[in-house]
């Protein structure tokens, strides 16, 4: 079919047939399909949808234009498995999941991406770490997953390509906001990793890029739906953001957040909660466990017996960081020199958190990206956020700013300002964990 039959056929809302979604995605790499066509192909599925099964032959269609990742000899008869966060402030889970559950037996060959919008990239935190290579070569990438079992890389140019076209398209015409090319833009990279299982982190809150339990859960469906069945098992947890996950906001804190977590010197409530939750999940998914509480055994025993910062170490070493960089952290990761305090203009209780507002404070600081070309300062941050619930006065701040400088200091302790709500009383506490969300669900 000519490409605009088939742009006109979904503009119409008919169902595409799976060849001609195939054709369509090889056009645009082969360059006989322009982008302006690609643009109407996306705007059509924007205002028109796509049904499961067109969502999962585009889904499969962007997997298949380019490299399909084969871990059958590397992996050594372990599980193949993998985590995905819709993005979040204050989420370094991919830091400590990956080694843990390597730590239990599962291969992790993790592929991340860097901060979109108001949140914080697994990739920037990982390149805080002097010589980690967070881009590498296929070959090194297979060497570090086999000595670690984990290995957290950045997607390079031979896995789906199709994506990485059809999203810059999307970004300059108004499309990003589609379940169905959001469901086909994660997954074609899942698949094309060669996993074998998957759980999905899909936040909601006001630090998330879903607001509303609704929105997080229509994309959870799609992506469980889609992802099973292009025949990867995968299941979601809807998790909340309307709080920071850790107390840190950053690169370098995140960092040393995650190192202090596996070694057992800090361990965040909530960040344990929404890595438990999803390690859980992996295990049982993957077969490594069989109940819940069989799978939350072995991960606690990760940690407790060593194996987990054991891994990591190895993972971070083979992907040429420091070989001592979890014995000494502070000697290799930069933290900001100026430090200053934010306290509340009243004593009370955090009754909520405008997550965004957090984020955009670390943008200001330099932590982020204004525009896609920006140099990111990985010293920059926040540390000791407080919490909803805690109590903030004098001698309690809502957050410690790290900056390079006082102008920018001054713009992060007014946007944390703006971010958090006090009250005379404590609010009702709330779970990070929201909803389970399995095939059989949908």
């Amino acid at each position: 079919m000519l490409p605009q039959e088939v742009i006109r056929a979904k503009r119409d809302g008919q169902m595409l047939e799976p060849g001609h979604i195939a054709g369509f995605v090889q056009g645009l790499c082969n360059g006989t399909i322009s982008e302006g066509q690609a643009a109407a192909f996306a705007m059509a599925i924007f205002f028109n949808g796509m049904s499961r099964n067109e969502a999962v032959a585009l889904t499969l269609a962007m997997r298949d234009s380019g490299t399909v990742l084969d871990w059958s000899e590397t992996a050594g008869g372990r599980p193949v498995v993998d985590k995905h966060s819709t993005g979040g402030i204050g989420d370094n889970v991919s830091l400590v999941l990956a080694p843990m559950l390597a730590a239990c037996g599962a291969f992790v060959p993790m592929i991340s991406g860097r901060g979109l919008g108001h949140t914080g990239g697994t990739l920037d935190k990982l390149d805080s770490i002097p010589g980690y290579t967070s881009q590498p070569g296929l070959g090194q990438f297979r060497k570090a997953a086999s000595a670690a079992g984990c290995a957290i890389i950045g997607q390079t140019a031979d896995l789906a390509p199709a994506d990485k076209q059809l999203y810059a398209i999307r970004d300059v015409t108004a499309t990003v906001e589609s379940v169905p090319l959001i469901t086909a833009s994660i997954l074609s990279k899942k698949l094309a990793a060669g996993l074998g299982s998957l759980v999905l982190d899909v936040k909601v809150g006001s630090g998330a890029f879903m607001a509303t339990t609704e929105d997080a859960r229509a994309l959870a469906s799609s992506l469980v739906s889609v992802a099973n069945g292009a025949g990867l098992a995968t299941s979601a947890i809807l998790t909340d953001m309307d709080e920071p996950l850790a107390p840190v906001a950053g690169n370098s804190v995140e960092v040393l957040n995650a190192i202090g977590f596996l070694t057992g010197a800090e361990r965040c409530a909530r960040l344990r909660d929404v890595t438990m939750a999803l390690g859980c999940e992996l295990l049982c998914l993957s077969g490594l466990a069989v109940t819940a509480h069989d799978a939350l055994q072995a991960l606690e025993q990760s940690l407790k017996t060593g194996a987990a910062v054991e891994c990591f170490a190895r993972m971070t070493g083979a992907l040429g960081g420091p070989a001592d960089l979890v014995e000494k952290p502070g000697s290799y990761l930069e933290v900001a020199p100026l430090e200053v305090a934010v306290y509340p203009e009243r004593a009370g209780y955090v009754s909520s958190i405008d997550g965004r507002q957090i984020g955009l404070a670390v943008i200001e600081l330099g932590g982020g990206r204004k525009r896609p070309e920006d140099k990111i300062d990985h010293c920059v941050g926040l540390t000791r956020l407080a919490g909803r619930c805690e109590q903030v006065d004098r001698d309690h701040p809502l957050a410690i700013v790290h900056a390079r400088d006082r102008t920018s200091a001054d713009q992060a302790v007014e946007r944390i300002r703006q971010a958090y709500t006090i009250a005379a009383e404590p609010p009702e506490r709330r779970t990070a964990i929201l909803q389970h969300l399995k095939a059989d669900d949908i």
